[in-house]
């Protein structure tokens, strides 16, 4: 499921996360990861909701599959990148973000405001309002941006 160099980073995500150093990560656990990442008011309905999706007790075996479980629904890269081609007619590897963000919102699964926000967030675009996609497809599929 998982090549060596991504079982390595699962592995250190998880010893991060590991909080306590007990080879589980718990509800306390996430509290402090959250609180290391600037998120002090996490609800504990929430945390317990995390520790719920695991069958049982989340140690790296868990994580691990748990992990693969929510990646095995994503399309490949090729896919999406397709799906983005057909809006850059220029063949640059941008699209205009206001034309992205109105297909988002009003075709198939539509994306509320809120999530578009969230998107544009973390993958702003440009001073001409271009979306670069390309890197968008990558950390979609990869989980992080190419160098």
């Amino acid at each position: 499921m998982f090549d060596q160099s991504q079982i390595q980073e699962f592995k250190e995500a998880f010893t991060i996360m590991d909080q306590n150093r007990d080879g589980f990560i718990d509800k306390e656990d996430l509290r402090d990861t959250f609180a290391a990442l600037g998120r002090i008011n996490v609800k504990n309905e929430e945390l317990e909701a995390m520790v719920k999706e695991a069958p049982g007790p989340i140690n790296f075996t868990v994580f691990l599959t748990m992990f693969g479980e929510k990646l095995k629904g994503t399309d490949p890269e090729e896919t999406i990148l397709h799906a983005f081609k057909v809006f850059d007619t220029e063949g640059k590897g941008f699209v205009k973000a206001d034309v992205i963000k109105e297909k988002l919102m009003t075709q198939a699964d539509r994306f509320s405001e809120e999530e578009v926000k969230q998107m544009f967030a973390a993958f702003p675009p440009d001073v001409c309002g271009n979306l670069d996609y390309r890197n968008l497809c990558y950390v979609i599929t990869h989980g992080e941006e190419k160098d």
